[in-house]
């Protein structure tokens, strides 16, 4: 497969090193110890609070996860069974059952597996070896696993011996993964407790780079790596193994729609102004379709996930990188465009959207990262609104992108939480929750804060 983003023309050590150089002039503006990435420290004198109304939001918040480092899944994989009932988090030694009518907690399964979605038909948690988040390898064997929510059992459902699984697909008939033929570690060096890991590196200095030029340097290494990956399927009921995608390119974020069966998003992944980003295929290797292109330079578009329906693909856009702001989506069915604006503050680590597609969520951001904002560290509530044509629409309206905007509603004051940790959040299905991870009181805990006011 061709590559799918603009080559460097300059040799690899040269571009590292302009890689480092633009990692750091990307965080410039604000003033960051030269040191390495400690641990956060315990904000909270006493035991973690288990239920309290934020005092400069006026929403209550619910400590759901009894164990500390219990988390619940990233922002865009399915956590919630079928039926709406149940929501899976994961502990160090486990997993859990979060009763969604009483926020109360229980457990699934004690040993090595973590969850990593719940099934669309069936009433199964899936699950791979912790192993394997862990280390955040490709290469490494990671079998899969269904546990039912219901009897605990737990069933071996397919052999993997190359790679690591992601996604299932809406009917529960196929799994999706990738793999890499050669491993370049994204965090090499000590990892960060209640962090996401820890990412480490010299800058052309010789100073140690702050964690977000860090993390830009790392992936841009990776990018340049060109390590061959393949994109596979496995069909759940045979075992057939099928690439779907072979590529120099790195390849990530594999989701299957949550209604198509049929339909698969993925990433090129790297530095986000340096790579074609979003792209869906369908499982039989048709349709493969870039869902942005950019339009100016330093434009950036990621963080990609479907709506509840599948009907809709929602990614941050920026116009360009850390200056403007926007929630964008385009409708897979008739390709029309929308884009929410947003101000600096606003900006989140990841957006998510209410089963009935009238809300949405974000979680914020600290000043380090690519917003810079000032005083970005909040859960925030949006409601959208669409800007209105004067009277008389352009010729070609219909053809154009739909403006919008958001207006932002503060839920959780995240002034304690370290962001090298993600919240990464989502809406519980009836809508009056928003679910998040943090360590705003030290140990990572797994909360619920109200979306109407106490």
């Amino acid at each position: 497969m061709t590559r799918r983003h603009a080559k460097p023309s300059i040799s690899k050590r040269d571009f590292l090193t302009a890689a480092a150089a633009l990692a750091s002039a990307a965080v410039a503006t604000v003033t960051q110890p030269q040191s390495l990435p400690e641990a956060p420290k315990t904000t909270a004198a006493g035991p973690v609070p288990r239920d309290w109304i934020d005092a400069d939001t006026g929403h209550r918040i619910v400590r759901i996860s009894s164990t500390d480092h219990s988390q619940s899944l990233y922002f865009n994989f399915p956590a919630y069974s079928p039926d709406g009932k149940w929501m899976v988090m994961n502990r160090p030694d486990g997993i859990s059952l979060v009763d969604m009518e009483t926020l109360t907690e229980k457990n699934l399964y004690s040993g090595p597996l973590s969850a990593f979605q719940t099934g669309a038909s069936k009433r199964v948690v899936y699950a791979r070896p912790r192993s394997a988040d862990k280390d955040n390898k490709t290469q490494v064997t990671n079998d899969v696993f269904a546990i039912d929510i219901y009897s605990g059992a737990v069933t071996k459902i397919a052999a993997v011996e190359k790679g690591f699984v992601t996604s299932v697909n809406a009917d529960d008939t196929l799994l999706v993964g990738s793999y890499a033929y050669k491993d370049v570690p994204l965090q090499p060096g000590p990892k960060v407790a209640g962090t996401d890991g820890g990412y480490n590196a010299i800058g052309p200095d010789g100073k140690p780079m702050s964690f977000a030029a860090a993390k830009e340097y790392r992936m841009a290494q990776r990018l340049a790596a060109e390590v061959p990956m393949d994109i596979f399927t496995i069909d759940i009921r045979t075992g057939t193994r099928k690439v779907l995608v072979h590529s120099n390119d790195w390849l990530n974020h594999m989701q299957f729609s949550p209604a198509d069966p049929g339909l698969l998003m993925y990433c090129h992944e790297g530095p986000w102004h340096e790579v074609d980003r979003i792209w869906t295929i369908r499982t039989d290797g048709t349709g493969q379709q870039l869902m942005h292109k950019r339009a100016m330079n330093m434009e950036i578009a990621g963080h990609e996930f479907f709506n509840w329906d599948g009907s809709k693909l929602f990614y941050d856009l920026q116009t360009p990188r850390g200056e403007d702001f926007w929630l964008a989506n385009i409708d897979l069915k008739t390709g029309k465009r929308v884009w929410y604006h947003m101000q600096r503050n606003e900006w989140s680590v990841h957006f998510n959207v209410s089963k009935d597609g009238t809300l949405f969520a974000g979680d914020g951001g600290d000043a380090e990262m690519v917003a810079h904002a000032p005083d970005g560290k909040y859960i925030y509530l949006f409601r959208p609104e669409i800007i209105q044509d004067l009277g008389v629409s352009a010729p070609n309206a219909a053809d154009l992108v739909r403006p919008g905007v958001l207006r932002a509603e503060k839920l959780v004051n995240m002034k304690d939480h370290d962001y090298r940790l993600e919240p990464n959040l989502r809406f519980s299905p009836d809508g009056k929750w928003i679910i998040f991870h943090s360590n705003m009181h030290g140990p990572v805990h797994t909360y619920a804060v109200a979306v109407a006011k106490a």
